[in-house]
């Protein structure tokens, strides 16, 4: 098969090899994925730059966790009748050498999920750690109906799929963006307060639209935003992080301890299996019904890889995929 692989750290265009390698057989438990498109996460080129220190987990590696394609093999245990059937997968690479970044993935058999046949790869390609995320920041902490959330970043890529799960899941969505010049980008039918934290008093605006305050932040930088969080949540409140700026990161501790909030922190490759599969059928279902799209940035074929890389470590709107043809 056609792949992509590393075999030491270090920059996308130094490491990045495009090859052919030994097709993968499912064992089991498993299907085979002939993959169309690979997503490429923030996650992806951290691990391939050796982030805060990790090493190579595995001698080689090919990248991703995320993509969507068809089953076309199926290893012992699973039903047979998933061969044909197109796919999003999620975890790919998550303590697992060999990822998207080639024709065929192996993943255990709940990590391909049914894709409908009227979304795209596209879509399906955007769903894994970016979806999944969202989902657990969203509804770790319970069903959002009738509650406020505010979504930091929300024109990111965890963001913009937090802000529209909440809204699916009936909440009311204030939305930050950095500068007020990206306040028009904002999407006013899953946003209905939309503030730019360059705005003399962020706080203020929020607390317009949430008098009494708001009752779950789904949070992109902690150490950027904690004073910020703690002067608009509510009694009870949960902050959700999945992001910072600084590794120790300061909180204004006494004010939140008595205001009984919550900082949940969000590792995607660990949270539970079950609600990694809960979090796979909220974001199929919602994307049927067309409650979640994802704004695609660029696509690069396979050949192409350590360009795609290069553009997610240069940052910028919208989601980053690798076409794998063949």
């Amino acid at each position: 098969m056609l792949a992509s692989w590393y075999d030491q750290q270090g920059p996308a265009a130094d490491v990045l090899h495009v090859g052919e390698l030994p097709d993968p057989d499912p064992g089991p438990g498993e299907v085979r994925v002939r993959v169309s498109v690979s997503g490429v996460n923030p996650g992806d080129t951290k691990k391939r730059r050796g982030w805060l220190g990790s090493s190579m987990p595995y001698p080689r590696v090919i990248p991703h966790s995320d993509a969507a394609g068809v089953i076309d093999k199926v290893g012992d245990g699973v039903d047979a009748r998933r061969v044909g059937q197109r796919v999003w997968v999620y975890g790919a690479q998550s303590y697992r050498a060999f990822g998207t970044a080639a024709q065929y993935t192996v993943v255990p058999d709940q990590q391909a999920v049914p894709l409908p046949d009227h979304l795209g790869d596209e879509l399906g390609a955007s769903l894994g750690i970016p979806g999944i995320t969202a989902h657990r920041a969203v509804f770790a902490d319970g069903p959002v109906d009738g509650r406020i959330v505010l979504v930091h970043g929300v024109l990111g890529g965890v963001g913009s799929l937090a802000a529209q799960l909440a809204r699916w899941g009936g909440a009311t969505v204030i939305g930050t963006v950095r500068r007020s010049g990206d306040l028009d980008s904002v999407d006013a039918a899953v946003v209905s307060h939309a503030v730019a934290l360059d705005a003399h008093d962020p706080a203020a605006e929020i607390r317009a639209y949430a008098p009494d305050g708001v009752d779950r932040v789904i949070e992109v930088s902690l150490s950027a935003n904690a004073d910020l969080d703690n002067e608009v949540t509510a009694l009870d409140a949960v902050i959700a992080a999945y992001g910072t700026h600084a590794d120790h990161t300061e909180l204004p501790f006494w004010p939140m301890l008595f205001n009984n909030v919550t900082v949940r922190l969000l590792g995607s490759d660990d949270f539970p299996a079950a609600a990694k599969r809960q979090a796979a059928r909220d974001l199929t279902a919602a994307a049927a019904v067309g409650a979640l799209t994802v704004d695609i940035g660029d696509a690069y074929p396979l050949q192409d890889i350590a360009k795609a890389h290069d553009r997610v470590d240069a940052g910028g709107r919208g989601r980053v995929l690798v076409t794998v043809t063949g």
